[in-house]
């Protein structure tokens, strides 16, 4: 007779403020295993945790190369004192990284094979940008011209052109995101899970999203949006709409609409989750608070590349036997604006319960870590309004799509 597999719960979910990703950023000389040494260590406070009962660190890191390189999860497992047993293991699937940790922990979990596995991701964007890594995808021309590469701000502003999003409609969603982001910060809707970073001295280097800025006047706001320039245009006169518009031959030009104002801030910072089964949180003295309902992945259409969102929740959603009607709370990662602005409309998702504390344009996107943030503070805010089931999901580089349904307990 077979024996049932277990359900895969969070037991909780910690992570460091955003950072402004440049070198006057106020977590630039923090290094990333840093970041994770101060989240390991208050993790491991928070809940009196033996870390000797935790099978493996699974973390995301987009651009592991330097100082992230090298199996940087190992790393901060030594370098936190945790003991030596825990395992660690550093991944890739570009900006859902962090989400595919906890949903590859959930999986060792659910599988019976681990017991309680640390997910999260990392990293540090004023100390090694975007793009260091490299890769066939950018740097060799044959695989370039092949999958029909363009930077993701051009396919951004594919999808906004293909869904009719004005420029003024891109700009009042991010307007509303930094809105949101300030009152959520003002409110202290983020305390529970943010952990500030201090430098090796003991003095206080972030305890705040650096990147969010507070909404006095929304005309003026909106005004200075509007007086900004678009971010991709150039790229796409310089032969990248050709290469998007061949893929899409019914769209006769490309509405170049989003810029810095209205697309994901680059930032640094970190987070980790603790995702284990019922007997192992037992054993550790544990309370969940969520179970994990179901998870997928997806890939996409590569030259657009940031479409995979709504497939992947229909797809996440048919596993657990749900509908979009069934979830309370959404978290759609604010990549550019128009991705959460076409999920929710491909979805039949009202804005009102997407995003509802802001996201990655107000706070920015610290590309190995936001799918453990966002999924976290999803979680801290069904608990905080009383509400159950809520789904994180994200678009991803190369044209992938990645989705979580997690109900509260």
């Amino acid at each position: 007779m077979a024996t049932a597999l277990p359900d895969a719960y969070v037991y909780d979910h910690v992570r460091t403020p955003r950072g402004k990703g440049k070198k006057d950023g106020r977590l630039h000389q923090a290094t990333p295993v840093w970041l994770l040494g101060t989240l390991l260590r208050a993790l491991q406070r928070r809940l009196a945790l033996d870390t000797a009962l935790v099978d493996d660190v699974v973390l995301g890191c987009v651009t592991p190369v330097g100082e992230q390189g090298a199996d940087i999860a190992r790393t901060a497992v030594l370098d936190a004192d945790w003991a030596q047993t825990v395992a660690g293991v550093t991944q890739s699937r570009f900006c859902a990284s962090g989400l595919e940790s906890v949903n590859l922990a959930a999986a060792k979990v659910a599988s019976g094979f681990e017991r309680l596995v640390v997910a999260g991701g990392v990293e540090s964007m004023s100390r090694w940008p975007m793009g260091s890594d490299g890769g066939a995808w950018f740097m060799d021309p044959r695989i370039n011209a092949k999958l029909g590469f363009v930077p993701q701000g051009i396919g951004a502003d594919l999808v906004a052109t293909l869904e009719g999003f004005t420029r003024a409609d891109v700009d009042a969603f991010a307007l509303e995101s930094h809105r949101r982001a300030a009152a959520a910060r003002a409110e202290g809707r983020f305390g529970r899970s943010l952990v500030p970073v201090h430098d090796i001295a003991g003095l206080l280097l972030l305890d705040h999203d650096e990147t969010i800025r507070p909404v006095v006047d929304e005309r003026a706001s909106a005004d200075a949006l509007a007086r900004l320039e678009p971010s991709f245009a150039a790229m796409g006169a310089m032969g990248f709409d050709t290469t998007a518009l061949a893929k899409y031959p019914t769209v006769e030009r490309i509405e170049h609409v989003h810029h810095a104002g209205n697309s994901s801030g680059i930032v640094d910072g970190a987070a980790l989750m603790l995702v284990g089964h019922a007997a192992a949180g037992a054993a550790a003295g544990l309370t969940p608070r969520a179970r994990i309902r179901a998870a997928a992945v997806v890939g996409s259409e590569p030259t657009i590349m940031l479409t995979g969102p709504t497939p992947a929740v229909r797809k996440a959603l048919a596993q657990a036997g749900m509908q979009p009607a069934d979830i309370d709370l959404w978290e759609i990662n604010e990549a550019f604006a128009a991705v959460p602005m076409k999920t929710a409309r491909d979805l039949g998702v009202d804005l009102a319960r997407v995003n509802v504390n802001g996201g990655a344009i107000a706070m920015g996107h610290p590309l190995g870590a936001t799918g453990c943030i966002i999924l976290g503070t999803l979680l801290d805010e069904l608990e905080r309004r009383g509400l159950a089931t809520g789904c994180a999901t994200l678009c991803v580089g190369g044209g992938m799509g990645i989705a979580t349904v997690i109900e509260r307990v």
